[in-house]
């Protein structure tokens, strides 16, 4: 974040581009971007089209940045959104961790349709991250103490309480289908059953 003289605050989202050529270079090739002011980027991920998906935390917004010319976009979320993860689906679409709507968000890449997923209200769990397994359900980790699942052809949604309470953190898919995920409080790493949704902690 940048504070010019002024004293206005801008929002900077920082993208590094490696390309071969770029690999084999002594320095990478690094741009900054401006964002909305307030944006707060959080987390980015690949857009089929060459841009990029960031959420926007203290906007409760879902942005994309277009590389090549600079321009933003951004996609409310919701009331009290406060957007977290984003990762890419299958189909293109952007999926989102947002701790402030308690759900995960889905958003049509072609409409900005959004759609949302909402958790138990009576969990406060604190999302962050998600990752899809090879049979296409979406895994994701709440800080306060839990992981879950959502199956985007039924909505349906399970959350498990995590094995040592607060902490689940970061998750992702292994090369041979299993699910992981690393738990920031408590100093593990856990691997998830995911016919039964048990952990295993490691």
């Amino acid at each position: 974040m940048k504070i010019p003289k002024n004293g206005v605050i801008f929002s900077i989202l920082t993208v590094l581009f490696l390309s071969p050529l770029a690999a084999d270079a002594a320095d990478p090739i690094l741009r900054e971007y401006s964002v909305p002011a307030g944006s707060h980027p959080h987390d980015v991920t690949p857009a089929v089209d060459g841009g990029v998906w960031y959420t926007a935390q203290h906007k409760g917004e879902l942005g994309y940045l277009d590389p090549r010319s600079g321009k933003t976009r951004h996609i409310p979320l919701g009331k009290n959104s406060a957007p977290h993860g984003v990762i890419l689906g299958s189909d293109g679409s952007p999926w989102i961790t947002d701790s402030g709507l308690n759900a995960i968000v889905r958003v049509d890449p072609k409409t900005d349709k959004v759609r949302t997923y909402p958790l138990p209200i009576e969990l406060n769990v604190n999302l962050n991250t998600s990752a899809f397994d090879k049979n296409g359900t979406l895994w994701f980790t709440g800080q306060n103490g839990y992981y879950g699942r959502l199956e985007p052809a039924t909505g349906k949604v399970d959350v498990f309480k995590a094995p040592r309470g607060r902490g689940p953190y970061g998750i992702c898919t292994a090369p041979d289908g299993s699910v992981w995920y690393a738990s920031l409080a408590g100093s593990y790493i856990a691997r998830i059953d995911t016919k039964t949704g048990e952990t295993t902690v490691i």
